[in-house]
């Protein structure tokens, strides 16, 4: 064990700080929680949850109640006695455009990385080792973010920075029992696309396949969190929090445990639940649902394609979390075979072998000619056209013929000036057109590499480096997403301004620029 680790270890158990029993902020503080997202005192409804309590939630929550009645109370004015602000990860940082693009990374990611602290403070959870935060809003580390942001750290060299960071995620894993959203105590009740397994193999890449079993218990913990309640389902009872069961096939889909609003988000999840005509805690599961997905929000989440309060996440198997998941289950297996243990290595295989077979029979639409999410309560696939489709053509799914169809549709219908957009329905949510997203550029890129669409490859390679260029060139930032339809813009849409910093956007971009380097 690292001693830095082992020293935040025994520094947790000091101060009795149990991951699982953290509180989120609106359980802490309850009526206060709900009158300061509603009113609202911050534009930002992710800054109350973010920010550090001055005195006990105790001490606070007495103050409250004792104040809240009394003529002239000023609510703004009581969370600024009690509560510090946080602060934003790139404050104060100056860039210089007269650097190149990759030299502007380099200086960025020691103002994105933060240190560990084994002192508990607000709703972050601490972590034993150094990580890597997005930028902007996001304080934290987030899971699937990760993995993109690791790319560009492999290519300058940081894998001490990307072991850390893995180290981070096994600690979760043991700790809370997966890998939440974030390390905050409000994300603890969902997950994000599992890409654990792609870290492991990342790390492995230049350590060799050890890696695969030292990270091999936590690799197994991820999976049973994924596939929970499968060995319980029935025909009559065939879907349970993740697990659905499609005749003798089980299948994953996104799901979250707390059917109340994000804390995240207080207001904007009251208003819409209050648009719809339906049971609130169903509104407030799918978008928490389509939160766990990562692509929050998009029009393949919406039952009319287009609102956000006809949104029904939990009814769809997507492609893509089925792909990651036949990823986790073929490491698995390897992982068990360097490990000497043929049972589970033949395990895995069979699993991983059922899982491809599943996706191309519920998720390949012939008649399209495309990879779709499947509808599992209605009993057909989908009809939302989006980048998800790229994903079995990344981790090697698809058969030659779909590939060709598949890169076809991509080619004509995706692909814009600045690269690849997101679907093809525009809503004015952040993932749909005409936004583009790092994370999807590059596994579409590396998918149709697989399959020999080298130049379409390349083209949407050298697209989104230069929408990447000119942004960087006329603002000194390399942001959360970008318009890939009108290059004069930066993306926008959504329920918050485009953020700058940004770490999975500064990883894919380094990634692509060596790919087209050596090809």
């Amino acid at each position: 064990m690292k001693p830095l680790r082992a020293i935040f270890l025994l520094s947790s158990l000091l101060f009795s700080h149990n991951l699982l029993s953290q509180p989120s902020p609106d359980e802490q503080f309850g009526e206060l929680f709900k009158a300061v997202q509603l009113e609202p005192v911050f534009e930002d409804s992710k800054t109350f949850p973010d920010c550090i309590p001055r005195a006990s939630v105790e001490e606070i929550n007495r103050a409250y109640t004792q104040q809240k009645n009394q003529p002239g109370f000023q609510l703004a004015g009581f969370v600024e006695q009690y509560f510090e602000l946080p602060v934003n990860p790139a404050s104060g940082f100056q860039s210089d455009t007269s650097n190149s693009i990759t030299e502007h990374i380099q200086k960025l990611w020691p103002v994105l990385t933060r240190e560990p602290n084994s002192k508990s403070q607000s709703s972050l959870i601490n972590l034993p080792e150094p990580y890597v935060v997005p930028g902007g809003r996001f304080r934290e580390i987030y899971y699937w973010d990760s993995y993109f942001t690791m790319l560009g750290l492999a290519i300058d060299q940081r894998v001490d920075l990307i072991e850390n960071m893995v180290d981070n995620f096994t600690y979760l894993i043991d700790e809370v029992g997966f890998i939440p959203n974030g390390n905050r105590a409000y994300y603890t009740s969902r997950s994000q696309p599992p890409f654990f397994s792609l870290m492991v193999r990342l790390l492995a890449d230049t350590q060799g396949d050890s890696i695969l079993i030292r990270y091999l218990p936590q690799l197994q913990k991820e999976y049973d969190f994924w596939m929970d309640g499968a060995e319980n389902l029935t025909e009559a009872d065939s879907a349970h929090r993740r697990v659905v069961l499609l005749d003798k096939s089980v299948l994953n889909r996104y799901w979250d445990d707390r059917p109340v609003p994000r804390p995240e988000a207080y207001k904007e999840d009251v208003a819409v639940a209050a648009s719809v005509d339906m049971p609130e805690e169903i509104v407030y599961q799918n978008i928490r649902a389509a939160c766990e997905s990562g692509w929050d929000f998009s029009s393949r989440w919406f039952r009319d394609s287009q609102n956000l309060n006809t949104i029904r996440t939990t009814e769809l198997i997507p492609v893509d979390l089925n792909s990651l998941i036949y990823h986790l289950e073929t490491t698995l297996s390897e992982a068990y075979a360097h490990s000497q243990q043929p049972g589970q290595q033949k395990k895995f295989e069979k699993l991983a072998k059922d899982r491809h077979r599943a996706i191309r029979k519920y998720c390949w639409n012939s008649a399209e000619r495309f990879y779709f999410d499947y509808d599992f309560v209605k009993g057909e696939p989908s009809d939302q056209y989006t980048l998800a489709a790229a994903y079995p053509l990344f981790f090697k799914i698809a058969r030659i013929r779909e590939a060709r169809n598949v890169a076809q549709t991509l080619e004509q219908e995706f692909l814009l000036l600045g690269g690849v957009q997101t679907t093809l329905k525009t809503t004015g949510q952040q993932w749909d057109a005409p936004n583009g997203w790092a994370p999807l550029q590059w596994i579409t890129v590396r998918g149709l590499n697989n399959y020999g669409y080298i130049n379409l490859a390349d083209d949407i390679c050298q697209r989104w480096i230069d929408n990447n260029r000119r942004v960087y060139q006329n603002t000194g930032k390399l942001v959360e997403k970008y318009n890939v339809r009108d290059v004069t813009l930066k993306a926008g849409g959504g329920e918050y301004p485009v953020q700058d910093g940004f770490g999975w956007s500064n990883g894919v971009l380094l990634k692509l620029m060596e790919v087209t380097v050596n090809q």
